[in-house]
């Protein structure tokens, strides 16, 4: 599936349309209190006859992920290892799914399984729009392989995995516009 984030790089307030027709995938959309963000809700914009619309919720404050009414804590799905500057986060659902090494690289997210011998999806985010030039949205790859089983999930952890690194910045665009 290839698709991008129609709000540019505010992965938290968007929605994913299909890059071949266009359409609406899913919308994302984040509440905002005093003291930052409180949720950020996915949902799917085709739900299946009698599915669920909300397929993904991020409790920013509790530190967890709730997809298909499924809640876990963020610590109990997320390992990272590595050193200061190269750093590869391991996610993974539970014990019976695929472990996804995601890792960042040039303004890409990549999604490996397999020790790195096989990308499952990936995630470009473009950097700072500049002043004379139209900003690229970002862009979503998935394979078949995260398709399968771990669509959501492989989105949520792309989307957070995104958010963590640009509240490193100092101009992030997640944080309800506040920059610089």
């Amino acid at each position: 599936m290839e698709a991008y984030f129609d709000n540019k790089n505010n992965v938290l307030n968007a929605r994913i349309r299909i890059s071949r027709d266009d359409s609406v995938v899913y919308s994302i959309s984040t509440t905002f209190g005093l003291r930052g963000r409180k949720i950020t809700v996915l949902r799917d914009d085709n739900p299946t006859i009698g599915g669920p619309a909300i397929v993904g919720i991020f409790h920013w404050k509790e530190g967890a992920f709730e997809i298909h009414g499924q809640k876990k804590m963020i610590k109990d799905m997320r390992r990272i290892e590595g050193g200061f500057l190269k750093k590869t986060h391991h996610w993974k659902w539970s014990s019976k799914r695929k472990e996804y090494q995601l890792k960042y690289e040039d303004g890409l997210w990549k999604a490996t399984l397999d020790n790195n011998m096989l990308i499952a999806a990936r995630f470009s985010v473009p950097a700072r729009p500049h002043l004379f030039t139209k900003p690229e949205p970002s862009l979503l790859h998935l394979t078949k392989t995260a398709l399968e089983k771990d669509e959501v999930f492989v989105i949520m952890a792309f989307i957070y995995s995104e958010v963590k690194r640009q509240d490193k910045t100092n101009s992030s665009s997640v944080n309800g516009g506040i920059g610089w």
